[in-house]
């Protein structure tokens, strides 16, 4: 059963370290900036209340007793850790700083956060980000259900509970076979995709409402005998001749560009057809200023991509 004792001020825990330091009441009160009588009342209010003698009285040096000694010890503790608790609410008023848990979709996290978090070391040194991948459907649940701060994800999303900031617009380029006849081209447009079967990763993704409304638009047989589950399946998917797909931009430029030869890229509709990329959290989180500022910060780092179109 726990044990009921008066309240024990952070106040007190100063004044019993003061006397540790000083060795005398009357400097120790200097110190603190009270009266002498003031400090010996507080220490004697904070031995009662913990039912301990904490000071050896006598003539000389005032010391503290083996009880005095380890209660000063982690009252040091305490008001080290209040003192950092305080320097964050400074930080977070200020800048970004504590831990955010921030969930990302697979097709967006790997190609664009480890660009993101090498900024926010060097800016935000305070700042530690918790980050978890899942599909978009997943992050939704499970930043209504409090995993995630907020989450990284195609936009739009809905929900009137929910707050956005609008990041970039990452445009989607055709993927093809070596040697595919469409490779002759430097740039497809809808006429080029008529008839042609194209691949996507499973409904569970933004990406697949997206790449099916353009197929619909443009006459593409979307493929439902084969489903990527990565952006690297479908990449490797078109690289076996069984159809053409669209990647992001982000994925290109770090998986393709300068490394991989087993596909061609080409631009479609002059690099107008992208997606809409952005952070969401819950409006009653109280946060809004914290993560708007994170927002600028990605944006900053998405400015080094030329391909990306910035919002917001």
């Amino acid at each position: 059963m726990p044990i009921s004792v008066p309240p024990i001020t952070l106040r007190q825990m100063r004044y019993l370290l003061a006397l540790e330091e000083t060795q005398h009441f009357r400097e120790a009160a200097e110190s603190c900036g009270i009266s002498q009588p003031s400090l010996s009342v507080q220490i004697k209010t904070l031995e009662e209340a913990l039912g301990l003698t904490l000071v050896e009285r006598g003539h000389g040096p005032v010391r503290l007793t083996l009880a005095g000694r380890e209660v000063a010890r982690r009252a040091r503790e305490i008001l080290d850790a209040t003192q950092g608790i305080l320097d964050l609410s400074v930080t977070l008023k200020s800048g970004l700083g504590g831990t955010i848990r921030l969930g990302t979709s697979v097709t967006l996290g790997p190609y664009l956060m480890p660009h993101v978090v090498g900024d926010l070391r060097a800016t935000n040194p305070d700042l530690r980000l918790y980050i978890r991948e899942a599909t978009p459907r997943d992050l939704l649940r499970e930043l209504h259900d409090g995993v995630h701060d907020l989450i990284l994800t195609q936009l739009p999303v809905s929900g009137a509970t929910l707050s956005t900031a609008r990041l970039f617009r990452e445009p989607l380029s055709v993927a093809m076979p070596n040697g595919h006849p469409l490779a002759d081209r430097e740039m497809l447009t809808n006429e080029d995709l008529s008839g042609q079967t194209i691949l996507a990763l499973s409904p569970a993704y933004a990406l697949y409402d997206l790449i099916s409304a353009v197929c619909a638009e443009t006459g593409a047989d979307l493929s439902r005998d084969y489903e990527g589950t990565s952006l690297d399946a479908l990449r490797q998917m078109v690289a076996m001749n069984m159809g053409l797909t669209f990647l992001p931009a982000l994925y290109v430029e770090s998986e393709i560009e300068g490394r991989a030869r087993d596909v061609q890229i080409r631009p479609f509709r002059g690099r107008r057809f992208a997606r809409s990329v952005g952070l969401v959290w819950r409006t009653a989180s109280g946060a809004a200023p914290a993560y708007e500022r994170l927002a600028g910060a990605m944006r900053d780092t998405a400015r080094r991509f030329p391909q990306l179109v910035i919002e917001g």
